[in-house]
């Protein structure tokens, strides 16, 4: 570690954001790349879906678990580990010549991300205990999120169509050798075993199979979809009688007691689902109604990820300094809703670019607000112990919530008689979803993280 700790953990911060965005980078990526794997690989509809969901079913089913392995074996640890394994299983997809061993290495994808994003917002809690500092790196967080969105989108694109689809799985080698090598340099060494005992591993089985069976149900649905989520329901209902009674529970019920931690992720569900939803729903409107190509609906998006970016990293943790997080949350829940809600007018014929739909870009700007927001509104309880677990709490939902908004409002838009019209009921159920999230947000507790004048943009490398 450097000999300025200040400095020292900013570079940190920067090692923790460099394995988010190679996550965040595969997941766009990978979408755009998808026709391209389905011709090369010759597999059908079934197959090429299942590229998707062997990586959404690992990481939203392990997310639990991985977060509380990292509060009981370190989460430098976790952490590391997950982004070896993501690296591994990244150049096992790129040198993939079926759709078995690709789908297998999607699944081991799946595995390391599913361990570095539980552990990554417990290692920023470590880091900054300073709620000024935090806002700042939440932000900081955000903006890789969004960088890593608007990246990918437009990198999916270049590489898929320039050198092949494989390339899109090798451009994480680079990125991961070089998160592995500077975070065993800069991570600080956690203590391991900060939560007292071991791992609860009946209720390890039970939440890990019910969150992957329930992620599944949603992803997969099909004829026998209301049998799976009552399977899935009642293994998630086994597992907190069980937590309720363990002598050291895996998720410790009080957590949930919470109310700024009930509630955020109650909101974030809801936020999530309309989010990634909308995302979906806006790239197949481009291409299938008006006619975009991928790296155009790319670049028809980027604005939207260009403004988060810019808001989760300059403008978020100032607006939690002076207003609070629950203010900056509804300000932003707002932008969102009156975003979003604006689609429900896009046209069946041309679409005026400026005017039908750079508003709703533009106003996405809400979500670097509010998912900063969120973020340390879900974490600000966070004991030293619990850190990883509550991490892998707000990533669980983020799954959760994003599975439930794409297999809900694509169902929607499909189901309407004329293509346009389902686009429209789907955004206009989105804004609803974003809206219930805004009420949800008003019960929550006011809180400011710091005094206005303290909250400065973040700098990876700040003295």
């Amino acid at each position: 570690m450097s000999e300025n700790p200040s400095r020292a953990r900013w570079l940190a911060l920067a090692v923790v954001c460099a394995g988010m965005l190679m996550v965040v980078l595969d997941g766009s990526i990978t979408t755009v790349a998808l026709p391209a794997i389905q011709d090369d690989l010759h597999i059908g509809p079934a197959g090429v879906a299942w590229v998707v969901d062997a990586y959404v079913i690992a990481f939203g089913g392990l997310l639990l678990l991985a977060g509380r392995l990292g509060d009981l074996l370190g989460r430098r640890r976790i952490y590391l580990a997950g982004i070896a394994a993501f690296t591994v299983a990244s150049v096992l997809c790129g040198l993939a010549a079926t759709s078995g061993m690709l789908i297998g290495a999607r699944f081991l994808q799946g595995v390391g991300g599913a361990m570095a994003s539980a552990v990554g917002l417990g290692m920023v809690v470590g880091l900054f205990p300073e709620p000024v500092d935090r806002a700042k790196a939440f932000g900081a967080v955000g903006f890789t999120g969004s960088a890593g969105a608007s990246l990918g989108q437009v990198l999916g694109g270049v590489l898929t169509e320039g050198l092949g689809w494989h390339w899109i799985f090798f451009i994480n080698l680079p990125i991961g050798a070089a998160a592995l090598l500077a975070g065993l340099r800069l991570l600080p060494r956690d203590a391991a075993g900060r939560a007292k005992g071991g791992v609860d591993v009946p209720g390890a089985v039970l939440v890990t199979g019910g969150l992957m069976l329930g992620v599944y149900t949603i992803v997969e649905g099909g004829p026998h979809g209301w049998a799976l989520a009552a399977g899935a329901i009642v293994l998630l209902a086994a597992f907190v009688l069980r937590q309720a009674r363990a002598a050291t529970p895996l998720l410790p019920l009080r957590i949930l007691a919470r109310r700024s931690t009930a509630l955020a992720n109650l909101a974030q569900v809801l936020m999530l689902a309309a989010m990634f939803g909308f995302q979906v729903l806006l790239a197949l409107y481009l291409q299938n109604v008006q006619h975009y190509g991928a790296l155009g609906t790319g670049l028809a998006m980027l604005p939207a990820a260009l403004a988060i970016g810019v808001v989760s990293l300059l403008v978020a943790a100032r607006a939690i300094g002076r207003f609070g997080e629950r203010r900056t949350l509804l300000a932003g829940l707002a932008l969102l809703t009156v975003g979003v809600g604006l689609l429900v007018r896009l046209p069946a014929g041309h679409l005026d670019y400026v005017t039908d739909l750079l508003p709703t870009m533009l106003l996405g700007a809400g979500f670097g607000l509010a998912a900063t927001a969120l973020t340390a509104l879900g974490m600000a309880d966070a004991r030293p112990e619990d850190a990883g677990l509550l991490s892998g709490v707000l990533n669980t939902t983020q799954q959760v919530g994003a599975a439930l908004g794409v297999a809900a409002l694509t169902a929607l838009a499909g189901g309407a008689e004329s293509p346009v019209g389902g686009f429209r009921l789907a955004f206009g159920v989105a804004a609803a979803l974003l809206f219930g999230a805004f009420l949800l947000a008003t019960a929550l507790p006011a809180r400011t993280a710091a005094v206005a004048t303290a909250a400065e943009p973040p700098v990876l490398v700040a003295n």
